[in-house]
């Protein structure tokens, strides 16, 4: 099991507050890092209640608007994930370019760091986990540069469905092969299968309100249900990359892929080299499937 306590053996900071090479060897070597604190408690609260925000203003333009009658519980117990938030909130955006965030990105990453999706994780009671996979499977970069910061917005345990990782599964930079799963546990995600690893090398990540997870896009990870009752275990996810690197993402059709560069993106750190292609606005917010909702493939 990892905890703060476990990983962070050494410092991630110098006295000048900046991420330290002690960092850098843990990433290169585990193929993550936690930064505790990430988020203060007030910035914490601010989240959560833009969150509840931000699933009620998605609820309106659904065919299933808030009843009058219906808690702020049962209204966000009906989602599992919301795409996009920072499409539809200020606070959402500025949390890309959150500074312990950038701090470490810029370090791991380089100088000049984008960010194309961020994703804000409900996952209430019997909600369904995701089955292992590779965000670089999804999210492909020029230069294997992908990034998360998985950030927790209540304390993420076993039993409330916190993330598991491989540790080192990162550094062969390997795509698995996927495929589709019926899994109960998982929501509609492919899994990967075929990978020189097996369940027992996973380790759970459990970790307080306001840590962030930064992780490899190569990193073989899930998560399992939330199990019981166990309240929410809320997160946002936000995925990075360097900027010099091409987004061949959602490719239009007609355009060779090895030229195009998917440009919803925001500037979080440094300079855009490609900033002369501007910028566009494709994206939106969209609610995750999960098996019990089908997943409508």
């Amino acid at each position: 099991m990892i905890s703060t306590d476990m990983i962070s053996t050494e410092p991630i900071t110098g006295g000048t507050g900046q991420p330290t090479d002690a960092l850098a060897e843990r990433y290169a070597r585990d193929g993550f890092v936690l930064v505790p604190d990430a988020f203060d408690a007030d910035a914490l609260d601010r989240l959560r209640t833009e969150g509840l925000r931000i699933v009620e203003a998605f609820a309106a333009g659904t065919d299933r608007p808030r009843r009058p009658d219906e808690s702020d519980d049962d209204l966000l117990r009906r989602f599992l994930c919301i795409h996009y938030p920072h499409k539809g909130s200020e606070l959402f955006r500025a949390a890309l370019a959150h500074r312990p965030i950038v701090d470490v990105l810029t370090r791991l990453i380089g100088p000049n760091v984008k960010a194309m999706q961020s994703m804000f994780f409900i996952k209430s009671e019997g909600k369904p986990g995701q089955a292992w996979h590779q965000d670089e499977h999804f999210i492909p970069t020029r230069d294997r540069s992908l990034t998360a910061a998985w950030i927790a917005l209540d304390d993420a345990t076993v039993q409330n469905g916190c993330l598991w990782v491989i540790p080192g599964s990162h550094r062969r930079g390997v795509l698995y092969p996927d495929r589709e799963t019926d899994d109960a546990r998982f929501d509609c995600t492919n899994e990967a299968f075929d990978f020189p690893y097996s369940d027992a090398d996973a380790v759970p990540v459990e970790i307080a309100a306001g840590t962030a997870l930064i992780f490899n896009g190569y990193l073989l990870h899930r998560s399992l249900q939330n199990s019981g009752r166990h309240g929410y275990r809320r997160a946002l996810a936000q995925h990075y990359m360097s900027a010099e690197s091409l987004l061949p993402w959602k490719r239009p059709a007609g355009d060779h892929f090895g030229e195009y560069d998917y440009r919803d993106v925001e500037l979080v750190a440094g300079r855009d080299p490609y900033a002369y292609k501007g910028l566009t606005d494709e994206s939106r917010m969209h609610s995750r499937p999960d098996q019990d909702g089908g997943c409508d493939r």
